[in-house]
């Protein structure tokens, strides 16, 4: 990688093997090889572990914006998680609260998302996306609850 920002090429790339997936009802075993391509088996798995269990929760405002919030594999700890930002106005393409995130992905430039974000790519491909309309007030809740 380079300074934390992903080639815009291996973003394409990333983003093709995920709407293949939709699109074309790629198989789980042709997924695991694809996405193996760019993640270890560890991370992988990590991630479908917890769209396994449901724990990735797709927020939707009334003016049409998405948030995803993940529920961590440990009690009580849940992670907001933006799976794409615009790319012109940040230097990163994605974004997680975690911990790992924060060490894996900004600072020592070791993988390029950790498992809330690939579990946000992958939860609604695999139809295991809990879905949830948000009014302003729930948004403000939500956000203070996360950051509190």
């Amino acid at each position: 990688m380079n300074g934390n920002i992903l080639p815009p090429e291996l973003i394409q790339v990333f983003q093709a093997v995920i709407n293949a997936v939709e699109r074309d009802s790629t198989s789980f075993e042709d997924l695991l090889t694809k996405l193996k391509f760019f993640f270890p088996d560890n991370l992988i798995l990590s991630a479908l572990d917890l769209v396994d269990r449901d724990n990735v929760i797709k927020y939707t405002t009334p003016w049409g914006a998405t948030r995803f919030q993940v529920l961590g594999s440990t009690s009580g700890s849940s992670y907001c998680v933006f799976p794409t930002l615009p790319s012109n106005t940040t230097t990163v393409s994605t974004y997680c609260s975690c911990p790992a995130f924060a060490y894996s992905v900004l600072k020592s430039d070791s993988q390029l998302m950790c498992k809330h974000v690939l579990a946000a790519h992958l939860a609604p491909c695999l139809g295991k996306c809990i879905e949830r309309s948000l009014t302003l007030d729930d948004l403000a809740s939500l956000i203070t609850s996360q950051y509190s």
